[in-house]
């Protein structure tokens, strides 16, 4: 009865502002009113205008598995810009919806859908949508104040994890996003697409295939485009390649110049060369009780010393970091981390 009346009232909230200047004005009450999917939403079979992607690090959110997708209005490009970002029209839209298997072993069978989240270019920027999926998975309608859903799986070690999911709601969505005061994607960089794709015509790299679909302008060699390895995947780049790559993914929205984060010091985006300012040996600014009473964000050769891998593991919402987006502990993702620190050699 209570989604029933939110969803009543988010309806008549959209209605009332559609010639208002509110951002809500941009967004539709479920998913299907966009046309993004044929046929059986819940199939994700992307519409001819709507192309699949994968970033090659992966934002972890409680082992949810994440499908992606790009549209662009038609005839429009997005532009490459120097810093491996893009520029994308006005009307661009990013699409990622969040998955249960039954069993994280058997990854494509006994699907539940979560959420989708839109992300839409606007005339007032980028704004943020949470559509979360009803229990017979055939809509997703729009939920500005997010939700909270019980879900239960069966992990890699065969144990069942269980928990209470949150949907953010449309203003946590800038949490993460905004940089420099406006609203940004993270994963569609360059170095994050850099990568090959299972296209349904054949495996392609993404770059090539979005410029070879006239969907780039001023895209330079691919060649001199950096990659970001997949984190997962140890013949994918080093260990501190591996390592710093699920940090920028995890940690950098918030940590890096310009974003939340800022204040504390440390900058933890893929770019950073300054071992201080990625937290080696540096004491934290203001971080109280979650330092744990230990010295420094990364100490060299000890994990167990260093407070990023203490907030990694918390579930503690006044520890934990990052902040927003998970339940449970990414437990590959400590160890890929610890295993760095450990092996980082002390000055």
């Amino acid at each position: 009865m209570q989604k029933i009346v939110r969803r009543a009232l988010t309806t008549l909230l959209l209605i009332g502002i559609a010639f208002s200047s509110n951002p809500l004005k941009y967004a539709k009450p479920k998913l299907s009113d966009y046309g993004f999917f044929i046929g059986d939403i819940a199939n994700q079979q992307p519409s001819e205008n709507v192309l699949p992607y994968e970033v090659s690090a992966k934002l972890f959110s409680d082992y949810a598995i994440k499908s992606r997708f790009v549209v662009l209005p038609k005839g429009e490009q997005i532009i490459y810009q120097s810093n491996g970002e893009f520029a994308y029209p006005i009307g661009s839209t990013l699409i990622k919806s969040f998955y249960y298997p039954a069993d994280i072993r058997e990854p494509e069978k006994n699907i539940r859908l979560m959420e989708t989240r839109l992300l839409i270019n606007t005339n007032e920027g980028w704004i943020g949508y949470p559509y979360v999926w009803n229990k017979t998975q055939t809509e997703a309608f729009l939920e500005i104040a997010g939700e909270r859903l019980d879900v239960s799986f069966i992990n890699s070690q065969g144990n069942e994890e269980s928990f209470n999911y949150s949907v953010p709601n449309f203003n946590q969505c800038k949490g993460c996003h905004v940089n420099q005061n406006k609203m940004k994607p993270i994963g569609t960089k360059a170095r994050l697409l850099n990568h090959e794709y299972n296209y349904p015509d054949g495996s392609m790299n993404q770059l090539k295939k979005w410029s070879m679909l006239g969907m780039i302008n001023n895209l330079p060699e691919i060649s001199t485009i950096s990659h970001t390895p997949n984190y997962n995947d140890p013949k994918d780049g080093t260990l501190e390649e591996r390592a710093r790559a699920w940090i920028d993914m995890n940690c950098a929205h918030c940590h890096r110049l310009g974003a939340p984060g800022e204040t504390s010091g440390l900058f933890l985006n893929i770019e950073e060369k300054n071992k201080t300012r990625l937290g080696v040996y540096k004491p934290p600014v203001a971080a109280g009780r979650a330092t744990g009473n230990l010295k420094y964000t990364i100490s060299p050769g000890s994990p167990e010393r260093s407070i990023m891998i203490q907030r990694m593991l918390s579930k503690d919402p006044g520890i934990m970091m990052p902040e927003l987006g998970r339940k449970l502990v990414h437990k590959e993702g400590v160890e890929l981390v610890s295993q760095w620190i450990k092996e980082m050699k002390k000055d």
